[in-house]
């Protein structure tokens, strides 16, 4: 009911940058929280950086001063600027928001497909 999709992802030489988008669609309430998470080959996913509404975003230590993360007016679409890419930061990076499909508190977490981004002479 509820899906992400992301783009921006793609090939960039050690230094660059590039820009994800993501944008959350289908039957929503409300969006409580939306992030970026990557995953290498052979490692586990891990958050990259996070946006929970009306808090300070966060970011994991390995990317503090080279990514920022924000938000669309409407809360539905998360972005993720990378500078200063380093082959390090090469994965699939996935879009993850925290939504509420209704008046009920419940909420419910939903993964994109991902995006790859690789970084590379």
């Amino acid at each position: 009911q509820v899906q992400l999709q992301e783009s921006g992802g793609g090939l960039v030489r050690p230094g660059g940058s590039l820009r994800l988008s993501c944008t959350a669609s289908g039957t929503i309430f409300s969006v409580n929280a939306m992030g970026w998470f990557r995953a290498s080959p052979g490692e586990q996913r891990e958050l990259v950086a996070l946006k929970a509404t009306g808090n300070q975003p966060s970011y994991a230590d390995s990317v503090e001063g080279r990514f920022t993360i924000s938000r669309s007016a409407d809360e539905k679409t998360v972005y993720l600027e990378m500078n200063d890419l380093r082959p390090e930061d090469s994965a699939v990076y996935f879009c993850n928001a925290v939504v509420r499909t209704g008046v009920a508190p419940t909420t419910y977490t939903v993964w994109g497909p991902g995006t790859r981004v690789t970084v590379s002479s």
